[in-house]
């Protein structure tokens, strides 16, 4: 019975050894992708990254747009690959993650702004026309992308623009321009027409006249 035991143990503990090498031979894919209109793109998109030979659990969730999977490790799969695949698909990478292997992170968000002591912190809100979670996705981006802006989210419901920035390197007005620049109106700045028209049909909100 004591040796039973034992062996039953080791077979366990060696289960659990090839379990975890098992876990750590893929890399795991976050893509935010923009322009997912419909259930047909997604389909295409998913039909296009399975070009990559190797790939599995590919999941598309269209309300936020974003898109995960995993891939062999030893293939070393670049997140500049990984861009360029979205875009022979059609559309547009908003952002890469990709959590390595080894137990590194590589991605393609911008870099945290840096504070120092002469920061003057302060904290602010503005409408931005939108209408779903790519919207979200693109307007928390653009207002996120502004040198000096620490934090920012976007209120489906309200409509409203949440930013933390730095007064001494930018301010809101310029957080309002960057969120029109890529295509959302606020009440300050009004997005291009060429790029409003531009967006996803289900990002096309109704734009006051």
């Amino acid at each position: 019975m004591k040796y039973s035991i034992i062996i039953i143990a080791a077979l366990l503990f060696g289960m659990t050894i090839t379990a975890n090498a098992q876990s750590k031979t893929t890399d795991n894919f976050s893509v935010q992708v923009d322009g997912l209109g419909c259930p047909f793109c997604a389909y295409g998109l998913e039909k296009k990254f399975k070009e990559f030979k190797g790939i599995k659990k590919v999941a598309i969730e269209m309300e936020t747009g974003m898109m995960t999977f995993t891939y062999p490790a030893e293939k070393a799969l670049t997140v500049e690959k990984v861009e360029n695949q979205v875009e022979v698909a059609g559309y547009t990478p908003v952002s890469v993650v990709v959590e390595r292997a080894d137990g590194t992170t590589e991605s393609t968000l911008a870099e945290a702004t840096q504070i120092s002591s002469d920061s003057e912190i302060l904290e602010a809100s503005f409408f931005a026309a939108g209408n779903c979670g790519m919207c979200q996705a693109r307007i928390e981006k653009a207002a996120g992308s502004v040198t000096g802006v620490t934090a920012a989210s976007w209120d489906k419901e309200t409509q409203q623009v949440s930013i933390t920035f730095d007064a001494t390197q930018t301010s809101k007005a310029a957080v309002e321009k960057a969120v029109a620049t890529s295509g959302h109106d606020t009440k300050t700045a009004k997005a291009d027409k060429e790029t409003y028209n531009n967006l996803p049909g289900c990002c096309q909100y109704d734009r006051a006249q």
